[in-house]
Formats: C-alpha cells, structure tokens, sequence
C-alpha cells in the first residue's frame, strides 16, 4: 500500500473504523491539551522549572479549544447514534477534555499573574 493510499484511508477512515478517525484525533488533542495544562500549573508552582508557564497556559488554552472544536464538528456531521461505529461516543468524551484543557489554561495563566504581582501591602 502506497503512502498516498493509506493516507487516504485513514481520512476516510478505513483505517480505525468508519467515522472514528475524527472521534479520536479529538481524544488525542484534549488529552495532550490536559497534559500541557498540567505541565503548566505544576512550572507555576515551581515544581518543573523547565519552559515558561505562561507558554504552556496558552498553549493548554489553544490546544483544548481545537480538541473541543474538531469534537463539536464531528458530532455534528455524525451520522447513527452511540454504539454505530461512528465515533460518537468518542467525540463526546472529547468535549470536557477539551474543556479541561482550557480550565487548566486558565488557572495557570491566573496564577502567573499572580505570582508576578508584588505582594498588597502597605508599606509604612
């Protein structure tokens, strides 16, 4: 099988099973979007000091909206219900995901902020 050829199978989904392709490219984008949101909380706290927390909440932030949006587009234009081999199970785990990703995102991105602020008090 020629590498174009299985390229196309696997846009058509031949490859996994039909429809499920989508299905679980959004999986694989909300969980990453988790871990890059995790990575990022645990730099805030300075407990993995490698790379910048900021980045890595943006980039939890950025991640976890494509996952929710690539699950939202393949649940629209699926077609059958859940158990038909479409993947709609799929897509639907892949929205909180996704939204975990950018909750994670934003809570690091906050306490970026935060920790970046000198203390409120009042100097005498």
């Amino acid at each position: 099988m020629s590498a174009s050829a299985a390229l196309m199978a696997a846009v058509e989904g031949g490859i996994i099973g039909d429809g499920r392709t989508g299905a679980n490219l959004a999986l694989a984008v909300g969980v990453l979007g988790l871990a890059i949101g995790w990575l990022a909380l645990a730099r805030v706290g300075r407990r993995i000091s490698t790379g910048s927390a900021r980045a890595g909440g943006v980039a939890a932030i950025a991640v976890g909206t494509v996952g929710m949006l690539l699950a939202v587009l393949h649940l629209a234009t699926a077609s059958g219900g859940p158990g038909t081999g479409n993947g709609l199970v799929g897509a639907i785990v892949a929205v909180p995901l996704g939204l975990g990703a950018v909750l994670l995102g934003r809570r690091a991105l906050t306490r970026c902020r935060r920790a970046g602020r000198p203390a409120d008090r009042m100097t005498v």
